[in-house]
């Protein structure tokens, strides 16, 4: 009983961050991974992920900046390939310090920009810095599921509007996530178990990204993207947690 109100939690918080409520998701796995180990966990909320993205979809269809979508799919693609080919040679915690160094560096540029004196303009999408961007981000979601702070690291400073952010945020990683399913079958983190008890944990997902887009629709933007920034200070020293202090 326990498993399952801890399973249909991950689920939720799962849902709550597809629909919008900042990388709340980064709760799921350690949960999961109190019942098992945390690779089989991640298997399991991939199905679930899944469900939730396509639900996002739905939600925020009306508003994405396809520009984005062109640049930085290519690159995920092929930051997917490089994952399945090297995972077995790369670290995970190698990875793990990449993505925080990353996350921190733009954070602290950030906290440089808004105390300084002369307004930063925004940066646009680009096709070199998208395609570097969208292969490690391929590259560290395949890898370790952490590919949020890659992608914010070339997304944020554009500063897109609130809706248009998540429409792109949540397509992106949909079209990950699915690229995703085929090498998680084949490392055998997949199975046919997993798989039934994602569909008995699928309305919890479905009902955590209904209640994140509430609150995200609701949310000042100042707000939401101040969320979005303490977001990934939490995901990049719990990274370096991970590794420095385990």
């Amino acid at each position: 009983m326990e498993y399952w109100i801890v399973a249909a939690l991950a689920a939720f918080l799962m849902g709550l961050s597809k629909g919008g409520v900042p990388m709340i998701a980064l709760l799921s796995v350690p949960l999961m991974s109190l019942f098992m180990d945390p690779a089989l966990a991640a298997g399991l909320l991939l199905p679930i992920y899944i469900v939730a993205d396509i639900y996002a979809v739905y939600l925020f269809r009306r508003a994405f900046s396809a520009r984005n979508l062109k640049i930085l799919l290519p690159g995920a693609i092929a930051g997917i390939l490089l994952g399945y080919g090297a995972v077995a040679y790369v670290p995970g915690d190698v990875v793990k310090l990449l993505v925080a160094a990353i996350g921190l560096s733009y954070l602290i540029s950030a906290l440089r920009s808004r105390f300084s004196k002369h307004e930063v303009p925004a940066k646009p999408a680009d096709v070199p810095r998208g395609l570097f961007w969208g292969t490690l981000t391929g590259l560290t979601s395949y890898i370790s599921h952490a590919g949020g702070p890659p992608f914010q690291a070339y997304v944020l400073p554009q500063k897109l509007d609130k809706m248009v952010y998540l429409g792109t945020t949540t397509i992106f990683f949909t079209v990950v996530n699915l690229l995703k399913v085929p090498p998680f079958i084949l490392a055998g983190q997949i199975t046919w178990d997993s798989a039934i008890q994602a569909v008995w944990l699928a309305p919890a997902a479905l009902a955590g990204a209904w209640s994140g887009a509430a609150i995200s629709r609701r949310l000042p933007e100042k707000m939401f993207f101040l969320l979005v920034e303490i977001a990934l200070a939490v995901v990049s020293a719990k990274l370096v947690y991970e590794v420095l202090v385990r």
